[in-house]
């Protein structure tokens, strides 16, 4: 696992796909990205168009990270999640995938966080 790597929390909506590629460009080989970010569909557009063989980076020069979210802790909402993420990002697998918070919550119907008990 590198050391360094790009954070993609607080992005910019639309900012984020010429901010991977130009990292990518300067040798960043870490993502670190997040589905609660809002940005993994802007992210995957970039890898696609800057990630295997012949273009920018190889895949395997690259490491992935995402973050599954607090709402999506129960077990049978992981794989779920996962998928989505892979979808977003494009990618077939992820190099680590971690729960962003130790703490579940869960949503109601007025859209606030709400802690499971």
């Amino acid at each position: 696992m590198p050391l360094i790597g790009l954070g993609t929390w607080k992005s910019e909506p639309g900012q984020m796909k010429a901010v991977v590629k130009y990292a990518l460009s300067i040798g960043y080989c870490h993502i670190d990205c997040a589905a609660m970010y809002g940005s993994e569909t802007e992210i995957g557009e970039a890898l696609k168009e800057n990630v295997g063989p012949g273009k920018m980076v190889l895949r395997e020069e690259l490491f992935v990270t995402s973050k599954l979210w607090n709402t999506k802790h129960h077990p049978e909402d992981v794989e779920p999640a996962l998928q989505k993420t892979l979808a977003d990002l494009q990618l077939e697998c992820l190099d680590l995938y971690l729960m962003n918070w130790p703490c579940a919550f869960e949503w109601n119907a007025t859209h606030t966080w709400l802690r499971k008990s």
